[in-house]
């Protein structure tokens, strides 16, 4: 599905809709340039209500903007708990957008030229500056030419000397509005087709594998939560690609052979070659016609993609050792000769292959099997965080999904936990990280015992302790890397 800049923009022009609400009625999981942890916590504050407020959520959330002190001054004016003020009319010219706050590289130029007396050759020398100031030896030989600038300008000290260090800020990385503004349609884009087309969002994202923060196992059970449906690898019907499957907007994805580790893309085109002249009627006629080797067909087998032709995996993994013999065998196991009938796997084991050969289960979540007991413990799961009141203290456990440690966050370790009903989003102070090392930066299944904080639409658990609860796992936990 194409979208285009005009309808686009002529979508947010007759204003269908609020963007605000429109953005906050799912997460953002693999959305351009808003997937971050820091971006999702800043939408809820910033509440986007027309396209330019987009433009600023991705200018705002940047390095400079953060060292320079200028995200809580912009959401305090934005949410009317500080006035919005300007020190003269020139400032209003450059930075009444912002509500007076510097956000982007062109603002910083205006004021430097309108406030300090810069030409336009020497705001821009500042914006060349800004840009190489760690290789070029900084900014504070600026600070002269600018504070005394606006001294001799009739600005006060206190207001001269905060101007440059927000310009220090954005020496550490800054946007100009015209990239923001870029940015921002893209952005809007994503949203729109996540909203509208989530089968569609979720099929592209898996055929654009690797990237962003998320995994193809976060991707799809955020698309459950989400009421997408999603159907496995199965080689009588699945390409390389995963594909949608019938027509509208609520038809199945089905998962494509390119999610199976270790699956060559040229054994599945001519798996798709074969296919398509024929059904296959057995492995053996699948080992056959698309000339599989027996590495090839236990591939298959393991991720389940051959139950169509040969029942459970366990049934499927015994076809396939059958259907490519070794070189020193005579024979080869043909569609009459009786085969044994073996057990299926259970829910646990199932879930383990699963993970193994794909990185993603289609089954029930690892951690519903273990909800009982997670609940004897007092662990709350994700669906009962998101409600719990603010202040309390709180238990949680989820698969670690995302580890961020920004450079603005002066230390501070940002873990995402996913359950069978959602995400819980967790902070791990400087100290801590040091105290509980291991578990903070090695555990598959974490366990999170701090307070809850809830704030509108921001939640998170300030953690006071960790716990690395992977081995409750049992034969969930063969490796740390099935999860991730």
């Amino acid at each position: 599905m194409l979208l285009s800049d005009r309808y686009l923009r002529a979508e947010l022009h007759q204003g269908r809709g609020d963007i605000r609400d429109r953005l906050l009625l799912f997460d953002f999981v693999l959305v351009f340039q808003i997937e971050s942890r820091a971006q999702m916590s800043m939408l809820p504050r910033l509440q986007p209500r027309q396209f330019y407020d987009l433009v600023i959520e991705v200018a705002i959330v940047r390095p400079g903007p953060v060292q320079g002190g200028m995200v809580h001054p912009y959401l305090r004016r934005r949410q009317g708990l500080e006035a919005v003020s300007f020190p003269s009319p020139e400032m209003e010219t450059a930075l009444a957008r912002t509500l007076g706050v510097p956000i982007f590289q062109e603002q910083v130029m205006q004021v430097a030229m309108l406030a300090a007396g810069f030409s336009a050759g020497e705001a821009d020398q500042l914006r060349r500056a800004m840009a190489a100031w760690k290789r070029k030896g900084g900014l504070q030989h600026y600070y002269d030419r600018i504070v005394n600038g606006m001294l001799d300008r009739g600005y006060d000290r206190e207001f001269a000397e905060s101007i440059f260090a927000q310009i220090q800020g954005f020496g550490e990385y800054g946007f100009p509005e015209s990239h923001a503004a870029s940015f921002a349609l893209l952005v809007y884009a994503s949203c729109w087709l996540k909203c509208h087309e989530p089968a569609a969002f979720l099929c592209a994202m898996l055929n654009s594998q690797p990237m962003g923060f998320y995994s193809p196992s976060q991707l799809v059970q955020d698309a459950k939560r989400h009421k997408v449906r999603v159907l496995p690898i199965d080689v009588t019907i699945s390409n390389w690609d995963s594909l949608l499957e019938g027509d509208g907007s609520i038809a199945p994805v089905r998962l494509g052979m390119s999610l199976i580790r270790g699956m060559r893309d040229e054994s599945a085109a001519r798996i798709e070659a074969a296919r398509a002249v024929r059904p296959f009627e057995s492995v053996n006629d699948l080992a056959n016609r698309a000339r599989l080797d027996r590495r090839d067909l236990q591939l298959l087998a393991d991720a389940n993609a051959l139950s169509a032709l040969s029942g459970n995996r366990r049934e499927a993994l015994w076809q396939a050792v059958a259907a490519v013999p070794d070189k020193d065998l005579l024979r080869t196991t043909t569609r009459d000769e009786e085969l044994p009938v073996l057990a299926a796997p259970n829910d646990a084991q199932e879930i383990v292959s699963d993970y193994r050969s794909t990185g993603l289960t289609l089954n029930r979540h690892p951690l519903a099997l273990l909800r009982e007991r997670l609940s004897e413990k007092k662990i709350f799961a994700a669906s009962k965080l998101a409600t719990y009141p603010n202040g309390r203290l709180a238990k949680a456990c989820g698969i670690v999904t995302v580890r961020q440690r920004p450079g603005t966050a002066n230390g501070v370790l940002f873990i995402t936990l996913e359950d069978e009903t959602g995400q819980i989003n967790v902070i791990v102070w400087p100290s801590l990280v040091e105290k509980f090392r291991k578990e903070a930066l090695g555990a598959s299944l974490l366990g999170v015992y701090g307070v809850w904080q809830k704030e509108g639409e921001v939640k998170h658990l300030v953690a006071n302790r960790l716990v690395d609860m992977t081995s409750l796992l049992g034969n969930l936990a063969t490796s740390s890397r099935n999860f991730h």
